[in-house]
Order: structure tokens, then sequence, then C-alpha cells
């Protein structure tokens, strides 16, 4: 979310910058003037407010004098602004609703070289900050080969036999639901475990298991809501509501709300396995096929909180963090930096790993990994005290990525290590995981 004193003292920058932003047609003329309304008010209330307190000392000089005409007409003047600064003080609240409301449905701006664009097709692969597509090769697994036609995920043998069921799936929850079962489900829990394991191991975040069930404001503090209020599923609490969490991203990151924390104590670096849910509004006639598109799935959520200073560093690690999950798996990807038509709404730049799914002959998106600036600090007023420094508390930064999607990596190993017998081959780096098996299924 956006300060409109900021927005006030920079409106061209602010305007070049939103117009960067896929259909967004509010410029800062159409804020401010919601902002001199709510300035107006302000200063009526603070003349009414003087006038009050000016009045009600000459009612007592009044009175001392024994003027009690005076005092009268001076106590009925002071009774009818004490009716009306209430009114006013009500009209101050709506305005300043109204500039809330119309800040919170702005994405945040793109970094200036984040690549312009109005859909996916503007994406530009991206090999590292100092990287080539040379480098990259070397450290990314290569496309497999096969000596017979690849299948998708779930015509996989180990899978398609009953291993991945969508029909119980349906006839228990509906359509976008999937029962795993056997060595299939094995394998998806072997996947969750390692990716835990490595980044809490090697990586340096601490893992938590946070609350499945989130408040609106934890929601708003990490720009589900408004914007995207279609996309959650939601249950009765009370006299309010909880949400199911879309991604852990949002606990996480809500952990440092409403806080301000020793910069000492930055960078917070925070993970977590947990179920998402999403109703997945708008996606009708997508992926309707097997499990990449689901209301239900795992993921391997980051989150790190940081220094302004140090974000963009940040983000550079949590990237490297996320490819070395694929790289260690053998799975080949590639790394696309969003232009600013498909990139998301609280980001500022999100980098997209896409595996390679030979069964379906393309790449798809495995992990976002975002760095989102202040923005999602203002909406949940997160901030630092600067070590050593008097100053006033500054905003923090949040990034998050997910290191990965577990669903959609499971589709990736089905994939890439299945055999023309239907049988799978086990990742090396899963094989502890999974009671030492080198495969799974097969005739």
């Amino acid at each position: 979310m956006f300060d409109i004193k900021w927005i006030r003292a920079n409106t061209e920058a602010f305007d070049a910058a939103l117009s960067r932003r896929k259909g967004i047609t509010t410029r800062s003329a159409d804020l401010l003037a919601i902002d001199d309304r709510r300035r107006d008010i302000i200063v009526r209330l603070n003349e009414a407010q003087e006038k009050r307190n000016a009045l009600s000392k000459q009612i007592g000089q009044a009175k001392a004098q024994k003027d009690e005409a005076k005092a009268a007409e001076l106590m009925a003047e002071v009774a009818r602004l004490k009716d009306t600064i209430p009114a006013g003080e009500a009209e101050e609240r709506a305005v300043e609703l109204e500039l809330r409301n119309a800040l919170s449905v702005l994405p945040n701006i793109a970094f200036d070289d984040v690549p312009d664009g109005t859909d996916e097709a503007g994406n530009v692969e991206y090999f590292g900050r100092n990287g080539s597509p040379e480098t990259a090769a070397k450290i990314r697994a290569p496309k497999p080969s096969f000596a017979f036609a690849p299948k998708e995920h779930y015509e996989v043998g180990v899978a398609a036999n009953g291993n991945m069921d969508f029909e119980i799936a349906a006839k228990l929850s509906g359509s976008r639901f999937v029962v795993l079962k056997g060595e299939v489900a094995r394998l998806e829990r072997a996947l969750g475990q390692f990716m835990l394991d490595l980044h809490t191991n090697e990586h340096g975040y601490l893992e938590v298991q946070p609350p499945l069930l989130v408040k609106d404001d934890a929601l708003f503090g990490t720009n589900q809501l408004p914007k995207f209020e279609d996309d959650l599923f939601f249950a009765p609490h009370g006299d309010s509501r909880l949400a199911l969490i879309p991604t852990a991203e949002v606990p996480l990151t809500n952990m440092v709300r409403e806080s301000i924390l020793p910069e000492e104590e930055l960078p917070l670096r925070f993970t977590a396995l947990t179920p998402c849910f999403r109703s997945e509004a708008g996606s009708a006639g997508r992926d309707t096929r097997g499990m990449l598109r689901q209301h239900q799935f795992n993921k391997v959520e980051m989150v790190s909180i940081t220094t302004p200073e140090t974000s963009v560093d940040e983000h550079e690690r949590m990237l490297t963090c996320a490819e070395t999950v694929l790289q260690k798996l053998g799975l080949h990807y590639r790394v696309m930096n969003l232009c600013t038509g498909d990139l998301g709404f609280g980001a500022k730049r999100t980098y997209d790993l896409e595996v390679w799914l030979p069964g379906q002959d393309t790449y798809r998106e495995i992990s976002s990994v975002s760095v989102c600036g202040d923005f999602q600090a203002r909406r949940m007023d997160a901030r630092y005290r600067p070590a050593g420094e008097k100053q006033a508390p500054r905003f923090v930064h949040t990034l998050n990525g997910s290191g990965t999607a577990v669903g959609r990596c499971l589709i990736a190993v089905l994939e890439n290590y299945q055999q023309e017998d239907g049988s799978v081959l086990v990742p090396d780096v899963l094989q502890p995981y999974m009671g030492g098996l080198k495969s799974i299924g097969g005739r």
C-alpha cells in the first residue's frame, strides 16, 4: 500500500510507474482529490475545536464579570459547535476509509528494470544477476530424453494404477481434488520433507507450523484482500469469519505485523510446509485434467523479513534456495523474469521457476519468488528500529517464494523419471525418505 504523502510529493513518478501495470486507470489526481477533501475536513475540525476552546474561556470571563446574557450567548455557540464536531469527525472517518479503500486496490510499483509487457508473453528468461545461458546450462539438469512417448503425470503407470484417484476425490469433495495413495502418497510426502530439511539445514530458514485459518487483517496485510476475495475459502467464526490460507506466505509474513523489530534481528527467514486452499476463481476450463490446478495442495513456503538495503540481495538468495531444490532433484527448469503485465499484485519483481514437463512437452511454473519492498509492511504496520540511531522506526521489506509447490514437484518427478514399463525412478536425494527405494511401480 502507498503513502499518500509520498504520492503527493512524487505525482509524476507515481503516475508513470503505475501506468506500467496492467489494467490500472487510477492516477495521482484521483487519490489527491480524496485526500484534499480529508485535509479540508481536518482544517475545519481544528478550527471548530480552537473556536470552542476560545469561547469556553470567554464564558468564564463573562461569568466573572457577572454578564449572564453574554455567558448564555457564548454557551449556546459552544453547544452548537459541540454538536457539529462529532458530525465532522464522522465525515473525516468516512473519507479516510474511502482513501484507504482506493489505495488498497492499487498494485505495487515495479522496479525500473522489470520488463514491460501485457501478459506472460512479455516475460524474459533470467540467468542470474551475472549469469548467462552457458552458466545456467552447467547447473541445471538437461531435458530428459525418452525412447518412448512420455506420458502426462496422471497417465504414468504408478499413478494411473489407482494411486492418483480423481474419481474418489470427486465423490468426497467435487472437482479439482485428488486422493493420493500408496507409493505416490509416500513420494509426495518425501518431497515435502526433503524441501523442509534443505531449507532449514542448508539455507538457514526457521521451520514454522502456522495456523491454517487466518483473520481478514492478515489477508489484507499480504494483499489477498480486498482484491482477491473470490479466490479464498471462508469459514464462519463467531460473529466474524476466518479464511483457509491460500499460501503460508500469509501467516509467516504476518508474524511481524504491528511490531517494531530491532535491526539486529534482521533478516528473519521462515519456512513452512502447509496445505494451501484456493477457489481458483476465473480458472474454469484451465488445467482440468490431473493435479496442476487444485483447490487443495501442499507447498513449502519461504518468507524473509529484511531491511530496505538488503532486500534486493535477499531476493537473489531466495531464488537460489528455490533453484537448489530442482537442481538436487535433477529436474530441468528455466527462470523467468516476469514483465509488468504478469507481475503479482504485491511484487516489485518476481522470478518464476518453470520446470520442464515432458508429458506436456512444455514448461510449467513450480515456484514464484518475489520481493515486495515495504508494500506489505505498510499494510501490516511492520517496522524495525535502525541500530544505533534515534530516528523513527522504518518499514521492513518483505519477500516470499515457494520452495517449492510440492504437488507440482510430484508431477515433475513422475513425468521426468517415468520408465517405459510404467515405473518411476526415485531421485537419489529422495531415496532416504523412501526407505531406500530406487523405483516405484512397474510391472
